[in-house]
């Protein structure tokens, strides 16, 4: 059974950084495009950035860009996500998910979330 378990969320204020974890277990998932979406109250949940399986191709949503990074320890079947410059509106459950390549809209695996709270 595949399991996602992210950590690293919190309470920061406005400026501060975060880096969050995915760590993945049941089966590699070497190959697997690595994303990682949020979703804040009372709104549909928002992609953040995408990895590809060898790491080398990164995708960002436009509101993160020059502030997130995400990369992954393929060693470690880990996937980290890499806060800067947080803002208010950055505030979040953020979760990971897999799915097979980038053109596949459906993931095949989730994980269960990690807040992320942003005071201002």
């Amino acid at each position: 059974q595949v399991q996602l378990v992210e950590s690293g969320g919190g309470l920061v204020q406005a400026g501060g950084s975060l880096r969050l974890s995915c760590a993945a277990s049941g089966r590699t998932l070497n190959s697997y495009t690595m994303d990682w979406i949020r979703q804040a109250p009372g709104k549909d949940r928002e992609f953040v950035a995408a990895v590809s399986g060898g790491g080398v191709n990164t995708r960002y949503a436009d509101s993160v860009k020059g502030r997130f990074t995400i990369s992954r320890d393929n060693a470690k079947n880990t996937v980290y996500l890499q806060m800067n410059s947080l803002k208010p509106e950055d505030t979040a459950v953020y979760y990971c998910a897999a799915k097979r390549s980038d053109v596949v809209k459906a993931y095949d695996y989730w994980g269960q979330g990690t807040q992320v709270t942003v005071s201002s």
